[in-house]
């Protein structure tokens, strides 16, 4: 198995390596890769020192899977180049996601759809997968007919730079716009401008949980509107989620389903305060689901609370999933 990394030096990149670590992955040659700004950088992974080597240098030595984590342009341009040389790529950029030629992959609900056709392989946004992995089994048990969406997202989802800005503005430093991964400050602030705005007034993270939710679960009626909101918390996303079902339910059924899934932890126990919260998602890879109850103003409505960690499940822990499944298979 030779498995290569790219975009190794990133925030996204280095828990990659500790998701591949932790979870066992078997690689026989490991390939770090990056910008050529980062080539000949060392690295440790397992204990072993490597050198980032170039996009070039990585598609000649052929590797079996390559999980790109780059961003956008960096994956348009050199992921169908992996690919020609007969590697998966498995990317965690928007580049591919609705591509409908390309999967749009979360283990638990359609790797079985995978073949030996799928070259490249979209990871979904980190908000969708958290929460299109706890609606899977609703859907198919009671039917979606609209859901509302409120995401609490970690800076964490904006790279290094928001890192930066959090860290610089928490230790007392003033807002620098010149520096800034926002256009304004994000300690002890919440600024409801996630990704770039569009022509209709949402922003392109609030338009991805609708168009991502719905080719991932297979249904284009599905009514769905998101509000993406960033928060000054280190690690972790947390979503309010009001599903209006097509068919009765029961909260004992809800929550049967959801502890019967796998990657879903329940913390639904409001007599002892217990409920999902990003401090505690923080390096878990599992979705964290509670605050479980009926939206008592409309018929089979259901409000959930959805926490899960953006760099693990969200990011790293699923290309890894996807990477497991195609190595099992």
């Amino acid at each position: 198995m030779k498995l290569a990394v790219v975009g190794v030096t990133g925030l996204v990149g280095g828990v990659m390596m500790e998701v591949l670590t932790e979870r066992g992955f078997h690689i026989d040659e490991f390939i770090p890769v990056a910008s050529a700004r980062s080539v000949g950088k060392k690295i440790t992974f397992q204990e072993k020192e490597y050198s980032v080597v170039s996009m070039e240098s990585a598609i000649e030595m052929a590797p079996d899977i390559a999980i790109f984590s780059a961003g956008g342009n960096t994956s348009l341009e050199w992921a169908p180049k992996f690919a020609e040389v007969g590697t998966v790529v498995i990317d965690n950029s928007s580049a591919w996601r609705m591509d409908p030629d390309k999967s749009l992959c979360v283990p638990e609900i359609n790797a079985k759809d995978l073949s030996s056709e799928d070259k490249i392989i979209a990871n979904p946004n980190c908000s969708t997968i958290q929460m299109v992995a706890t609606l899977a089994p609703l859907h198919k048990a009671f039917g979606i007919e609209r859901l509302v969406i409120s995401t609490y997202q970690s800076f964490t989802g904006t790279g290094v730079n928001a890192v930066n800005q959090y860290k610089s503005e928490k230790e007392g430093n003033a807002y620098n716009p010149e520096t800034a991964a926002y256009h304004h400050p994000i300690f002890e602030n919440c600024i409801p401008h996630c990704d770039i705005f569009l022509d209709n007034g949402y922003t392109k993270e609030e338009m991805k949980l609708v168009h991502e939710t719905r080719k991932i679960l297979g249904d284009q009626s599905i009514k769905i509107t998101a509000t993406a909101v960033r928060v000054p918390v280190d690690g972790g996303h947390s979503e309010s989620v009001n599903v209006q079902f097509k068919n009765n339910f029961s909260i004992d059924e809800v929550i049967t389903l959801l502890n019967d899934t796998s990657g879903i932890v329940v913390q639904n126990d409001i007599n002892n305060n217990e409920y999902p919260m990003p401090i505690y998602a923080k390096h878990k890879n599992e979705v964290f689901v509670g605050r479980i109850r009926r939206d008592e103003s409309v018929e089979n409505g259901l409000n959930l609370w959805i926490v899960s960690d953006n760099l693990r499940k969200g990011a790293a822990t699923n290309a890894v999933q996807i990477a497991e499944y195609l190595v099992n298979k």
